[in-house]
């Protein structure tokens, strides 16, 4: 009996390991990842809960969770992982529905937790899918690499070929129809720009005489109240700039003492007035004189919180080595200086709870800026770096001392290729 359980134990033994061999052997690519999740983000996205804001709300928060984990497996070299407990509100699956626009029900939906601990793609996408209790056979059509296997190595990844009404209920993007589109255009380019070249060359010596009235107007307004720049946000037509740059002109001439702060500024037409983050004078091309009016009389108070936020990034620098918190406006989403200084704000106040231990100065020279549609901070080919808003301190702090010399590299090529434009 004792030779019976030895053996068994021994052929269990033998499994296990044989199991880790062969899952440690396999390996997924990122895009193969994202494809074998696709029903489980099409049973917990936040968008198919609008009528259960808690639901959506932890679902929301359990995705950027998720994303990171998944961006930390496909970073090389990446050893350091943590469990991760993730909760999800799953609609629930119809009984008897075959259709992908049937199989959810409208009205259920079901609360699942698990913990992921995984170190690999493929054990992660597995886990998630079983623990949703979602189907993982679609998953044996991907190209799973196999290494002792040399024929594998020669297989092209392909991901998964949905339905042509998954992409249609979904709103995803068929890459299939996209392919055939970029074709298309590729091949008819050169002959729609042949048939309209002499339409096109009538329109703009047509548009020759507006477009000397606008720089007309531009010149005149900007030194006339000593302004750093005009500036438009879209791309408005040349009437349309014409008609904004007269209405600051009558404005100029009905109310010139609203507008003596405004020197060395810059004036942006925008969609909405106020402020923006990078100190601009936004005009709201929509609004009236009297919304103009307010945003010009404001302007004391905009500079005074001007230096305030001048204030609160050098608390932010202080607490993180000295490294310098800028904002870069061709980079960044359009803000308003009320907006970003809430952002610095709540940063600053998790940065202080957080107590992160960063020597004072050791990151002196270097460069970072705050996006809150982030869920993973990045090192910038210009090297700056890219910190989401809600990233977690101690993630924080491992990715700026690990990429510190990185960034540095990437400051000096910067500032290299800038002299050297300047020279040529």
């Amino acid at each position: 009996m004792f030779c019976c359980l030895r053996a068994v134990r021994r052929r269990l033994c033998l499994e296990k390991i044989l199991l880790q061999g062969v899952l440690q052997s396999r390996t997924l690519s990122g895009a193969d990842a994202i494809n074998a999740l696709r029903p489980f983000y099409f049973a917990v996205h936040p968008d198919f809960f609008g009528q259960h804001p808690k639901e959506r709300e932890v679902n929301e928060n359990s995705l950027k969770r998720l994303n990171g984990y998944l961006e930390n497996l496909q970073k090389p070299g990446f050893r350091s992982f943590k469990p991760t407990p993730l909760t999800f509100y799953v609609r629930e699956r119809e009984p008897n529905s075959s259709n992908v626009q049937e199989s959810f029900s409208a009205s259920g939906f079901r609360a699942v937790s698990f913990t992921l601990h995984t170190r690999d793609l493929l054990s992660t996408v597995l886990d998630i899918l079983n623990s949703c209790s979602l189907s993982t056979e679609h998953i044996q059509s991907l190209n799973v690499n196999s290494q002792p296997h040399k024929e594998a190595k020669s297989t092209v990844n392909r991901p998964i070929k949905w339905d042509k009404t998954y992409y249609s209920f979904t709103g995803f993007k068929d890459p299939e129809e996209e392919l055939e589109q970029a074709q298309r255009v590729e091949t008819t380019l050169i002959s729609w720009l042949d048939d309209n070249e002499a339409s096109a060359v009538n329109k703009l010596k047509k548009s020759l005489p507006l477009r000397r009235e606008l720089e007309r107007l531009k010149f005149e307004l900007s030194h006339q109240l000593q302004l750093s720049d005009i500036r438009w946000q879209r791309s408005w037509g040349i009437a349309h700039r014409c008609s904004q740059l007269h209405s600051l002109g009558r404005l100029v001439q009905q109310r010139p003492e609203v507008l003596k702060n405004v020197k060395g500024r810059t004036v942006v037409f925008t969609d909405r007035s106020g402020m923006s983050a990078a100190g601009h004078i936004m005009l709201g091309t929509m609004d009236v004189h009297h919304h103009w009016t307010k945003i010009f009389e404001r302007l004391p108070n905009y500079y005074k919180l001007q230096k305030r936020l001048l204030l609160l990034e050098d608390r932010i620098s202080q607490l993180l080595g000295g490294i310098q918190v800028i904002y870069i406006e061709e980079l960044q989403p359009l803000l308003t200086l009320e907006e970003y200084y809430e952002t610095l704000d709540s940063f600053y106040n998790k940065l202080r709870d957080s107590r992160l231990p960063f020597h004072p100065r050791s990151l002196r020279g270097l460069q970072m800026i705050l996006e809150s549609d982030r869920y993973a901070p990045s090192l910038h080919e210009f090297g700056h770096f890219t910190i989401p808003t809600v990233c977690d301190p101690a993630t924080l702090q491992w990715f700026i001392f690990a990429k510190a010399q990185e960034a540095r590299e990437n400051l000096k090529r910067k500032e290299d290729l800038l002299r050297y434009g300047a020279l040529r």
